[in-house]
């Protein structure tokens, strides 16, 4: 999967269980604390739990080109990204 992210002006691939960002210095720059990206079933589910258990919801769930997402800051401090892809309704 491959796909621009114009409002960020990125570009980014999915290869396997990784994925690739290109882009300037300057626009990747907000996206260097992020250590880890998990696609998640449910984002809401996610941040119910995080906001329980210490974490901090550093970016409250958006919309992005591939469904939403959420940044997360950990009580140990790692930063996360978790992702919900859209899931196609139609058959």
């Amino acid at each position: 999967m491959r796909f621009k992210y114009p409002e960020k002006e990125l570009e980014l691939a999915s290869v396997g269980s990784f994925l690739l960002i290109a882009g300037s210095a300057d626009h990747l720059q907000p996206f260097k604390d992020t250590k880890l990206t998990f696609l998640v079933d449910s984002i809401d589910e996610f941040m119910e739990f995080f906001a329980k258990h210490g974490s901090i919801i550093l970016e409250y769930p958006k919309s992005v080109p591939t469904g939403k997402n959420m940044l997360v800051k950990h009580p140990d401090g790692l930063v996360v990204e978790y992702v919900e892809h859209k899931t196609d309704t139609k058959a």
